[in-house]
């Protein structure tokens, strides 16, 4: 079966699509052909695939070809089983007949011997040629056609249908046509897979006998892969090449048989994974297999080819990628009988074929998102190791000193091995020229020194030194740490990254020796790669320094492109890095800078520092080059921000210098300088700064400098933020003194304003470098205070400082509540008690109100205030803070002198409670008024005129900044309210007078003496006897004196009351101030009140009665009548003077609150002159409240209260029961 490849591989070549026989019986195909063809491809077909499943194809292709055609028929029997795929898949009998009787003779016997072949899927198509118009013709064409469907149809299939050549163009036949032909296909390819399979598995369970041959298993496997392939069932096609591709694997990783492995023709260097028919099957077959370099390129071509028609070309650069990566370790394990650097310029060669041949078949927005950004990934690790290992073969020809020494490259090419060759290539005799030209450009390459003359041992470029390999006779093994390419992709190429240092410690004459060593090396490897590479346009890229960087830089730029496609973007911005160096050493700074300050951006945000530090310097070169001041600057502080142990002390300080050069210098566009990595700051160790609100205070900051030098700031402020408000506006505290910095730890005082209430955090510190301004948000961690703290960015900040809300600070009260003596000089107390804030330097300012002013003669006095014993504990705890023994507190005493309304109060004041005594004195020029006994007083009235204001107002804290005003009321009161009574009436007219005393203060009241100033016609029979002298009247307590008058009192009359008062000024009343440093025999005090005498009632005019109340009670909103009954007792003489004798005047008041009145409240009643004449008054009333209420009262206004007696009197409360309970149901509509 082996001998058929070549023409198994022309059958294949020649046959691309399903062959469809046409058997003409009746040479109808003339005239029917033009519209059988027009008909293809089929648009829409339903084939089933290898486990009978239905599959739908579009745009099936097929061909018409005559039965006999030279193509359709079989030139060998036995090839026909083997080539089946090439038969027809349908055949088409085309038949006409005009009369029955030769159907019957002629036809018929020819159809049945025709079609007597069993593996044929035919049917019979009847061309009717009558006219429409020839009804006899068209109805015997009716009926042979229908004689055939009743000879040739079954009950299973119908094998026949009728096209008419003049009738009306009709879809029917067509639709019918094609469904006829696409059954024949399906049944054809069913039972030609079916017998691939059986054959198939036949040779699959001969697999591990001797007679067992891979060619014959290739052929059917790849017949059966062809048929899917030629009925567009492109996934079973696949599914088929996969399989042998497994086979052919497991066939060669055979230990029993050696094979050659190929790939030493010309040309074999050019990689031919994307071209089927680089080779003939013929030329590439080995006893009973394939030659494994050939042959492994074969199986993915056809498989890639498969692909490409199901537009997956992500797929064909995912295979892809990992075919190169396996076929290069086929290669590295026979690269000693292979070409030099054969598979390095292999692999070159298929990673630029598959990228180009997938990007012209990939079109945009064909899959989803995901597979798209994978696709552009996979594309980018092409180009990695397609750079890789063009680098590298660039490397053996010397062009080593100028490929930038970058972490990426030297970490990809330190890990890559060299080639294997069984025998180094060695120098050529005719060129030693070369050789010295060689040498001679090594000597003149000269490394590029970094700017701010940094020095640092270049990166290595090779896996090990290539003299100990090159000059090894025999094939040995590379000291390299890789023997594959499957990690030479980027994603390993950044975290693998180590710093590798070349040893270059030997003498500059074994150098020397060495370099003319290497230049041979280069020469030899040189003329061996132009012998290995065939393709011109790379080894044109090898040629020259120019051509060589015209290429690198291309593969760069699509690798990083690609990368930035996928979700790779990381490595995409590294690679353009590389693409900056070479920019940069060509002389256009400008796009260098652009992909320098992209690298440094990835490098800074995923804190690799180490490679920041590699690419950050050449950044600062070329904005220095550009004039770009504001970058160059940033650069620098950038490099002053990494690890001190990255670079050297002088180059720090270069930096430095460069920063405060440019910082005094004149900028057009200066901008603000973030310093956070710099200049760090932290509060203090310990609990935050406590104020008030309205305090100021300082602010005590610790900065840390990891500048190498001294810097000078010239200005300096700090923001503080309010961690409870976001929308607080954030506050800056300012320094204007020059701060020098120095390297390490640094403490500054800042003043700090009043602030608002909240916690505070320290926010952002800025401040100002010559004529540039510089901002940090560098946050310090909390730590000892000796240590070198560290820059933290994720600890939460700290609150350095708390304003409380606005609280009491202090308090002003008066001492005591009681009531002081009027018109005499008393002491007020004024606490001034202290919450937890100090009163130290603070002013009270003193305002008297009206009818108060202060005795200036005498000093104002203050002393610690004292509470009784069970509470002064916890009143000195509150207050002491600052005492060590809070149970203790000192007791001091001072006066004070008042100046201009306003006194300081003395540092010991500052945090204690203390009293304040002001002499004051309250200035009242009326007397007071005795009432009637029995009557009733508002005691508001009283309280009212008797209050007098103090308004103060103390200023505190730091600054005095703090304001507190109150205005403190105290009570003055006349020492004795006076009340009078007629205790008697005797019948000669005289009144026996009884003066009730109510002491008002609280103090001990000495009566000394008493007496009465009568007006003109009164006559006062005596004082009370003297032995009743001096009478003590205690506080809030009564006393009674009895004077007997001979005629009647007149209004006018005044009361003279001399007395001694005994007090404490903590409790209340006292001896007046001006007394206390009197003697004591002159201390007696005089109080004078004018009386108001009123005539009991004796002799009542009217009687008002209060009739009773309803039986049943009052209830809430229920309404009754109230009924009062005026009588008159006699007739009154002042009646007379009135003029209305037969009226009374009424008045029903009531609490608004408790009652509603329905009716009139004030009104006229008559009411007759005579004797026992009688009224009833009545008015409706609601209760509005339940309880014990008040009832309405009934007065008479015009009628004076000495000449009314109530009869039954009414009662002082009444009952109002709640109103009675009520419920509510709801009735369904």
């Amino acid at each position: 079966m082996a001998n058929f490849l070549s023409q198994f591989q022309s059958i294949k070549n020649s046959c691309d699509r399903l062959i469809i026989a046409i058997d003409d019986v009746s040479d109808l195909w003339p005239l029917v052909k033009e519209g059988f063809e027009k008909r293809l491809p089929f648009k829409r077909a339903t084939l089933n695939n290898k486990t009978r499943n239905p599959v739908t194809v579009d745009n099936l292709p097929a061909e018409f070809i005559l039965a006999s055609d030279q193509r359709v028929r079989s030139r060998f029997l036995p090839e026909q089983p083997l080539f089946w795929f090439k038969e027809p898949y349908a055949t088409v009998v085309l038949v006409t007949c005009e009369d029955l009787d030769e159907f019957k003779t002629i036809l018929k016997p020819r159809l049945k011997l025709t079609l007597q072949n069993d593996e044929k899927q035919w049917f019979i198509v009847f061309v009717s040629k009558a006219a429409p118009n020839n009804d006899q013709a068209y109805k015997m064409a009716q009926k042979v056609y229908g004689r055939l469907e009743v000879d040739f149809n079954s009950r299973k299939r119908e094998r026949c249908c009728k096209l008419d050549l003049h009738g009306p163009e009709t879809t029917t036949f067509w639709e019918d046509l094609q469904l006829k032909i696409m059954e024949c296909i399906r049944n054809s390819l069913d039972r030609r897979i079916q017998f691939y399979e059986d054959e198939i598995r036949k040779l699959s369970e001969q697999r591990f006998m001797p007679i067992w041959s891979f060619c014959n298993f290739f052929i059917l496997k790849e017949s059966l892969a062809f048929m899917f392939q030629m009925a567009h069932l492109n996934e079973e096609s696949l599914r088929e090449y996969d399989e042998l591709e497994l086979c052919y694997l497991e066939t060669v990783n055979n230990a029993g048989k050696q094979r050659e492995f190929g790939g030493i023709d010309h040309g074999d260097d050019q990689a031919a994974i994307l071209n089927p028919n680089n080779k003939q099957l013929s030329q590439i077959v080995e006893d009973d297999s394939f030659r494994e370099f050939e042959f492994r390129q074969y199986l993915f071509s056809c498989q890639a080819k498969l692909l490409f028609k199901l537009k997956r070309p992500f797929e064909v650069a995912s295979r892809g990628f990992s075919f190169i990566v396996s076929f290069s370790e086929a290669l590295a394990l026979r690269e000693s009988g292979l070409p030099f650097c054969m598979r390095e310029v292999w692999v070159l060669t298929a990673c630029l074929g598959l990228v180009n041949a997938t990007a012209d078949h990939y079109k945009d927005g064909i899959v989803a998102p995901e597979i798209e950004k994978e696709f552009y990934r996979v594309k980018g690790e092409l180009y990695t190791l397609c750079r890789v290992k063009f680098m590298r073969l660039a490397y053996l020809l010397g062009y080593g000193s100028d490929i930038e020494r970058s972490p990426v490259n030297s970490a990809s090419l330190s890990m890559l091995p060299w080639p294997k060759p069984a025998v180094w290539p060695s120098v050529p005799s005719d060129a030693a020229s070369e050789v010295l030209v060689k040498e001679k450009m090594m000597q003149e390459a000269t490394p590029r020194i970094k700017h701010f003359g940094i020095q640092k041992k270049p990166l290595p470029l090779e896996p090990s030194f290539l003299l100990h390999e090159a000059n090894r006779q025999k094939s040995s093994r590379s000291t390299g740490n890789m023997d594959d390419d499957s990690n030479i992709t980027f994603s390993f190429i950044v975290i693998r990254f180590v710093n590798i240092l070349h040893d270059a410690s030997s003498d500059s004459e074994a150098q020397s020796s060495q370099q003319r060593k290497l230049a041979e090396v280069f020469v030899a490897s040189q003329h061996a790669l132009r012998k290995t590479i065939s393709d011109p346009g790379l080894w044109k890229s090898l040629s020259s320094l120019q051509e060589f960087e015209k290429k690198y830089l291309e593969l760069s730029k699509g690798a990083a492109d690609n990368y930035h496609h996928s979700w790779w973007k990381r490595h995409g911005v590294v690679l353009d890095g590389e693409i900056a160096s070479v920019c940069f050493k060509n002389g256009n700074h400008d796009l260098a800078a652009k992909s320098y300050e992209k690298v440094c951006a990835l490098y800074s945000g995923e804190g690799w520092h180490d490679l920041l530090a590699d690419v950050l310097p050449n950044l600062a070169e070329c904005q220095k080059i550009l004039n770009d001041r504001a970058g160059y600057l940033s650069s620098c502080v950038r490099l002053l921000s990494l690890d001190k142990g990255l670079f050297l002390t002088n180059e720090r300080q270069a930096f430095q210098s460069e920063v405060v050069r440019l910082a005094h210098s004149e900028m057009e566009d200066p901008v603000p300088l973030d310093v956070s990595s710099l200049i760090t700051f932290s509060g203090n160790s310990g609990p935050p700064m406590e104020l008030c609100d309205g305090d100021p205070g300082s602010l005590s900051v610790t900065l840390w400098c990891d500048f190498p030098d001294d810097i000078t700031l010239e200005s300096l402020s700090l923001t503080l933020t309010a961690t409870n408000n976001a929308d607080e506006c954030v506050k800056a505290i300012r320094s204007g003194d020059v701060t020098i910095l120095k390297p390490g730890r640094n403490t500054i005082t800042l003043s700090l304003p009043p602030q608002k209430p909240g916690s505070y955090v320290l926010g952002v510190l800025t401040g100002q470098i010559g004529h540039l301004r510089f901002r940090s948000h560098g946050f310090s961690r909390g730590g000892p205070a000796d240590s070198d703290d560290l820059m933290s960015y994720d600890k939460p900040t700290r609150p350095i400082l708390k304003v409380f809300k606005p609280r009491s600070l202090v308090d002003l009260s008066a001492k005591v509540s009681s009531a002081l003596l009027m018109n005499e000089a008393q002491w007020v107390g004024i606490i001034v008690k202290p919450f937890k804030y100090s009163l130290k330097g603070a002013v009270l300012h003193i305002n008297t109100g009206p009818g108060l002013k202060i005795e200036e003669s005498h000093d104002i006095e203050m002393e610690t205030h004292f509470t009784s014993d069970d509470d002064n504990n916890n009143n000195n705890n509150i207050n002491n803070n600052n005492n060590d023994d809070d149970s203790v507190v000192p007791k001091e005493f001072s006066k004070l002198t008042l100046k201009n309304g306003r006194i300081e109060l003395p540092d010991w004041a500052s945090n204690i409670v203390g009293v304040l005594w002001i002499p004051v004195r309250a200035i009242n020029e009326g007397l007071p008024k005795g009432t009637s006994a029995g009557v009733v007083l508002s005691q508001r009235a009283n309280v009212v005129d008797g209050l007098r204001t103090l308004a103060l107002k103390l200023e505190f804290g730091v600054s005095r900044n703090q304001i507190f005003e109150k205005t403190v009321a105290v009570h003055f009161t006349d020492p004795f309210h006076v009340s009078t009574r007629v205790a008697d009436k005797g019948n000669d007219g005289a009144l026996l007078l009884q003066v009730i005393l109510q002491s008002q203060v609280k103090a001990s009241l000495t009566i000394h003496d008493a007496w009465l100033d009568l007006q003109d016609g009164s006559v006062h029979d005596g004082k009370p006897t003297s032995a009743l002298f001096p009478l003590i009247v205690p506080p809030a307590s009564r006393a009674g004196i009895l004077f007997d008058e001979k005629k009647a009192l007149h209004p006018d009359t005044i009361l003279n009351i001399k007395y001694k008062i005994s007090g404490d000024r903590n409790h209340g009343s006292h001896t007046p101030v001006s007394l206390e440093t009197k003697a004591h025999d002159n201390d007696v005090l005089t109080f004078r009140s004018s009386l108001e005498l009123q005539r009991p009632v004796l002799e009542p005019s009217l009687a008002v009665g209060f009739l009773p109340l309803p039986s049943n009670g009052l209830r809430v909103g229920q309404l009754f009548t109230m009924k009062w009954r005026i009588e008159r007792l006699k007739f009154f003489k002042d009646e007379t003077a009135s003029g209305n004798n037969d009226e009374v005047v009424y008045e029903v008041k009531a609490n608004l609150k408790n009652w509603m009145i329905a009716g009139r409240k004030r009104g006229h009643a008559p009411l007759s002159t005579k004797q026992g004449s009688r009224i009833e008054i009545s008015i409706l009333c609601v209760p509005l409240g339940a309880g014990y209420v008040r009832p309405p009262q009934l007065e008479l206004p015009n009628v004076n209260r000495a000449n009314i007696i109530c009869n039954p009197a009414g009662p002082h409360l009444v009952c109002v029961l709640p109103p009675p309970l009520s419920s509510s149901f709801c009735i369904p509509a």
